[in-house]
C-alpha cells in the first residue's frame, strides 16, 4: 500500500473494477430487494441532494448484496420537459437563433444532442459518487419503451373518461409560454401597492370603492361583488356600475366570498385573471373577458391569443372569443406589456378622477420556479386528469400500511393533500416531451391512440382522413409517475415486473411528495393493482452551513464532485455566478464565496463525503452541511488507511490462522458482533446517522 492516502486514485480504480466485473448485477438468487433511483433531470449536473440520497440508497443496496439478497438498484434519468427545453433554448439564443427558427423536428434533435451530453455527465458523476447501480437496466423517460407506456396509459384513461379537455384558468408562464402547475409556482411576499379605485353606480351620483394589487386587470372586470349581509350596500343589489376607461356596464352581485371587513367591502371580479374570481364567475354565470395574450401583453394580436384550439372549429371559436375580448379593450392599451399598461391605466384613472388613493402593501407574488417571472392566471384550453377516483385507493393503501412513510408523520402531509386533490392539468405548451397522443379531424372531432394508423383502425376512419396531432406535450410528472412499472417493461408482462414490483423503499425529499410520490402511488395501483414501493423514507434538505437553502440565485450551491476532487476559488466563483437570473447579485455572491472559501475547496474524496452525509442523516431533519465535518471524516478515512497499512505490514508473510484466540482477540470479535447487530438494527429503521456513529466509535474507541 502507498504511504500516502490518495482517494481519487483508489476510488476510481476500484469502481472501474467493480463495474467491469458486473458486481452490481442482481444475483438471481435469494430474496428480491429493489430500489429505483429517483431519476435526476438531464439538465446538467448532480447536486448535493442527489449525493445525499444516493449515498443512503447505496448503503442499503450494498448491505443487501452482502446478505445474499437478489439486489437491484435501477438507475435512470428524467427528460425534464421545461428545464431541459430552457437550457437548449438559451444555447440557441446565445447563437442568435431560436427554436421557432429551427422548427419543431430540428429543435427536438438539438435537445437529443444535449441529452446525450448531459446524460453522460450525470452518469459519470454517479460513478464518481460510487453509485453501485445496475447500469444495463438504465431507464430514460423519453425512451421508446417509456413512450409505449405513456401512450398506453393516456389512451386508457381517456377511454375511461378520466382524461378530458377543458377551458379554464391555469398558471401561465409568459416567458416559457406554457401552463405550469400550482406546485411549480413559488409565492413570496414582496413590497407592492394597493390601488383604491372608484366605480360609478349607473344612473346615480353614487360610487363604490374597490381595492386591487393589479389595476390593469380592471379592463377585464365583469362584476363588483358585495356580501349578502352588508347593510351598507343592500340598496345596490341588482344594480350596475359603469367600468371606468371602458364604459362597460357590469352588475353588482352578492356572494358569501366577500369579506365585508376588508377594504370597502366591495370586490372587483375578473373571472379570466384570478382563480377565486373564476369560481365566483362560474357561480354567477358572469361574462369571461380575457385581456392578456401569451406574452402577458394587453390583447391585440389575435395570433397570440391564449388557449388556441387544436382543431379548426375550436380555433374559430376561440379567436372569435378573443376578438370580442379585444374589442372591449380601449385601443390605447392594446399590445402594451402588462406593467407598462398598469402605469398608463393608473395615470388615466387618476386624470379622470377614478383613483381614490394608493398605499404601500405587502403582496404575495407568484413566480415560475424555472423562469423566475411573475405568472398570470390565464384562460386556456388544456388537457385535465380526474384525480379523485385515483386518489381513493391510494389513500387506502397508506391507511392499510401497504405503504409506510418513514418518519410516519409525513403520511399526514400526504393524506391532507390527497383528500383535497384537484384535477391535474397534464398538458404543457412545450416541444420537448411526450407529445399528446390525440388527433383531430377538420370537423373538430377528437381521437386518441398512439399514432395515426392506430387512430384510423380504432375509430374505423378512412385512410385518407385529414388528421393532425395535438401540439402539446404531457407534463413531465405524468411520465415519471409511471417510473415504478414502466422501468420494468410494462405494458408487457415481463419477468422484471414480477420480480421487482413493488420495490422495497423509495428514498426521496419531502418537497416532491405531491409532485411525484403521490402520483406514482395512484398510477401504479391503477395499472398494476400493486403498490409501487413498500416504504418511503423521507429525507431532509441539504442546506449551507448557515441553514440557507442551496440555490443558484443565492450563489451558495456546492457541487459534490468539487468536494470530492477539490476546486480553486476563482473557478468556484465563476461556477456560482454564471447564468444568474439576477446578475446584480454577482458582487454579493463573489464576496460571500471569498469569505467562506478563501482558498477554494481542497479534495476530500468520495468516501469522506459519503460518510459525512451518512453521519448527518438524522430522520427528515434538514442538514446544515459543514465543511469542518467533511474535513474530520477525511481524516477518519486517512486513519483507516494508515491502520490497514500498519496491520498488513505486520502480518505480511505470516500465518495468522494458527493458535487459539487470546482474550483481546475474543473481546474485539465480541465488540465487532455487537457493532454489526446494532448496524443491522439501525439500517432497518433508516437511522443512517447511528450506523455512522457505530462505525466511527468502534474504529476509534475499540
Amino acid at each position: 500500500m502507498d504511504k500516502s492516502f490518495d482517494p481519487k486514485k483508489i476510488e476510481q480504480h476500484w469502481y472501474d473494477h467493480w463495474e467491469k466485473n458486473n458486481y452490481f448485477t442482481p444475483s438471481g438468487e435469494g430474496t428480491p430487494y429493489c430500489i429505483l433511483i429517483p431519476p435526476p433531470n438531464v439538465t446538467g449536473t448532480l447536486h448535493m441532494g442527489h449525493a445525499f440520497q444516493h449515498t443512503l440508497m447505496d448503503a442499503l443496496v450494498r448491505y443487501h448484496r452482502m446478505r445474499g439478497d437478489n439486489t437491484l438498484w435501477q438507475p435512470g434519468t428524467d427528460h425534464a420537459g421545461i428545464a431541459t427545453q430552457m437550457v437548449v433554448e438559451r444555447q440557441l439564443q446565445a447563437d442568435g437563433t431560436s427554436r421557432h427558427d429551427l422548427g419543431r423536428e430540428a429543435f427536438i434533435n438539438k435537445v437529443w444532442e444535449w441529452k446525450a451530453y448531459a446524460g453522460g455527465t450525470i452518469t459519470s458523476q454517479m460513478r464518481r459518487l460510487g453509485d453501485s447501480t445496475d447500469w444495463p437496466t438504465e431507464a430514460f423517460t423519453m425512451s421508446d419503451d417509456f413512450k409505449l407506456a405513456v401512450n398506453t396509459v393516456f389512451e386508457s384513461l381517456f377511454d375511461e373518461g378520466l382524461i378530458y379537455r377543458g377551458n379554464r384558468l391555469v398558471n401561465w408562464d409568459p416567458v416559457l409560454h406554457t401552463a405550469i402547475s400550482d406546485l411549480e409556482v413559488i409565492s413570496e411576499e414582496e413590497d407592492g401597492h394597493l390601488w383604491h379605485l372608484r366605480y360609478p353606480v349607473e344612473n346615480s351620483d353614487e360610487f363604490v370603492s374597490v381595492a386591487t394589487t393589479r389595476p390593469e386587470t380592471m379592463l377585464g372586470d365583469t362584476a363588483v361583488a358585495i356580501h349578502p349581509g352588508d347593510e351598507r350596500y343592500k340598496h345596490l343589489q341588482g344594480k350596475y356600475v359603469v367600468l371606468p376607461l371602458t364604459s362597460r356596464r357590469i352588475p353588482i352581485i352578492v356572494d358569501d366570498y366577500v369579506d365585508p371587513e376588508f377594504g370597502s367591502g366591495c370586490v372587483k371580479i375578473t373571472p379570466a385573471h384570478d382563480h377565486n374570481d373564476w369560481e365566483i364567475g362560474q357561480r354567477h354565470k358572469l361574462e369571461i373577458i380575457n385581456i392578456l395574450d401569451v406574452n402577458a401583453h394587453i390583447l391585440d394580436d389575435l395570433t397570440k391569443a391564449p388557449g388556441k384550439g387544436k382543431s379548426l372549429k375550436e380555433e374559430l371559436e376561440l379567436v372569435w372569443n378573443a376578438q370580442e375580448c379585444r374589442d372591449s379593450i380601449p385601443k390605447k392599451y392594446r399590445g402594451l406589456d402588462r406593467f407598462v399598461a398598469r402605469k398608463k391605466i393608473v395615470e388615466d384613472l387618476e386624470k379622470q378622477g377614478f383613483l381614490v388613493k394608493v398605499e404601500p402593501y405587502r403582496v404575495s407574488i407568484p413566480r415560475g420556479d424555472r423562469s423566475g417571472v411573475i405568472v398570470e392566471p390565464l384562460l386556456t384550453d388544456q388537457w385535465y386528469m380526474k384525480m379523485e377516483p385515483l386518489a381513493k385507493p391510494a389513500i387506502e393503501a397508506v391507511e392499510r400500511s401497504d405503504i409506510r412513510f418513514v418518519p410516519e408523520n409525513w403520511s399526514k402531509t400526504y393524506n391532507q393533500w390527497m383528500h383535497n386533490i384537484q384535477d391535474w392539468c397534464v398538458s404543457r405548451q412545450l416541444w420537448w416531451g411526450h407529445q399528446i397522443p390525440a388527433w383531430y379531424d377538420k370537423h373538430g372531432n377528437t381521437y386518441v391512440a398512439a399514432n395515426r394508423e392506430a387512430v384510423i383502425q380504432k375509430y374505423n376512419l378512412s385512410p385518407q382522413e385529414e388528421l393532425h396531432q395535438d401540439e402539446d406535450v404531457l407534463d413531465t410528472w405524468f411520465s415519471s409517475a409511471l417510473w415504478p412499472f414502466a422501468t420494468h417493461g410494462w405494458p408487457n408482462d415481463t419477468e422484471a415486473l414480477k420480480t421487482w414490483l413493488p420495490s422495497n423503499v423509495l428514498i426521496t425529499g419531502f418537497d416532491i411528495i405531491f409532485f411525484w410520490v403521490s402520483r406514482m402511488i395512484m398510477m401504479t395501483l391503477k395499472f398494476t393493482d400493486k403498490v409501487p414501493f413498500k416504504e418511503i423514507f423521507i429525507t431532509g434538505l441539504i442546506r449551507d452551513e448557515h441553514g440557507q437553502k442551496m440555490s443558484k440565485s443565492k450563489g451558495n450551491i456546492l457541487d459534490p464532485i468539487d468536494l470530492i476532487d477539490g476546486i480553486g476559488l476563482d473557478e468556484l466563483i465563476e461556477k456560482r455566478t454564471t447564468g444568474l437570473m439576477q446578475p446584480q447579485l454577482k458582487p454579493k455572491i463573489e464576496k460571500n464565496t471569498r469569505r467562506t472559501f478563501p482558498e477554494g475547496v481542497k479534495p476530500h474524496g468520495t468516501d469522506a463525503l459519503r460518510f459525512t452525509l451518512t453521519a448527518l442523516a438524522s430522520p427528515s431533519r434538514d442538514i446544515n452541511f459543514d465543511l469542518g465535518r467533511l474535513e474530520g471524516y477525511r481524516n477518519f478515512c486517512n486513519k483507516i488507511w494508515n491502520a490497514s497499512r500498519y496491520v498488513l505490514m505486520n502480518t505480511e508473510g505470516k500465518d495468522c490462522s494458527e493458535g487459539e484466540l487470546s482474550n483481546p482477540d475474543k473481546w474485539i470479535l465480541f465488540r465487532l458482533a455487537h457493532t454489526v447487530d446494532h448496524i443491522e438494527k439501525y439500517l432497518k429503521t433508516y437511522r443512517f446517522d447511528l450506523v455512522a456513529k457505530e462505525i466511527y466509535e468502534f474504529t476509534w474507541n475499540e
